[in-house]
């Protein structure tokens, strides 16, 4: 079948999300694994892809940990330099799709405060023909709902959606529901699986 819609993760999809990468730079390889052994920094910011403030998690986590206070507070002050670059051949493959009438979604671990930044950063964040973000579902990945939810709002059947996400549980979860899926190991791939289902043609995907 083809697909009747496109569902594209954000992180390590359109955008690189690559904190371990920030912190490296910042505070040294060393002193990172080191933090991240002592502090369960993802299940911090899981909070706020519920729907969670992130600066109130996150500084709240900071004096939990006082040893790591001013570390763990550059979670929410230096954020947007944990999410870039954009993955440019991911975002002209979601535009080639929009300019084929093809609708796109946007199925996201997300928090609404750091959503809301990454769109004033990368303005194609805007684009999306619906929203399906974490922190304002207040469910994340791959919780079977989250997909049922999309499924009913868009009212396009499983069958129909196309999704792709970097993450091997978050496409299990999709292709349980009966969705069509794409596990995201770079734009190239997600672009020939465009072509193959029919949505681009290889000009366009390139």
């Amino acid at each position: 079948m083809v697909p009747q819609a496109v569902v594209f993760d954000i992180g390590n999809v359109l955008i690189e999300w690559q904190p371990e990468r920030f912190y490296d730079k910042a505070i040294g390889p060393e002193k990172r694994r080191e933090m991240f052994a002592a502090v369960d920094l993802h299940a911090m910011n899981d909070r706020v892809d519920l729907g969670e403030n992130i600066r109130e998690v996150v500084y709240e986590a900071a004096e939990q940990y006082p040893e790591w206070r001013a570390e763990i507070r550059m979670w929410n002050d230096c954020w947007a330099d944990m999410a870039t670059p954009a993955i440019d051949h991911s975002v002209r493959l979601m535009k080639a799709l929009r300019a084929r009438g093809v609708p796109v979604f946007s199925l996201t671990n997300f928090g609404i405060e750091t959503y809301d930044l990454a769109a004033t950063h990368y303005p194609f964040l805007r684009d999306f023909d619906r929203d399906f973000i974490s922190g304002h579902m207040r469910m994340i990945k791959p919780n079977p709902l989250i997909y049922k939810t999309l499924e009913e709002s868009s009212g396009i059947a499983p069958e129909a959606l196309l999704f792709t996400d970097d993450r091997a549980d978050n496409i299990a979860g999709a292709a349980a529901r009966g969705w069509q899926t794409h596990l995201f190991d770079g734009p190239a791939g997600w672009a020939n699986r465009l072509v193959d289902a029919g949505l681009l043609t290889q000009e366009q995907a390139t």
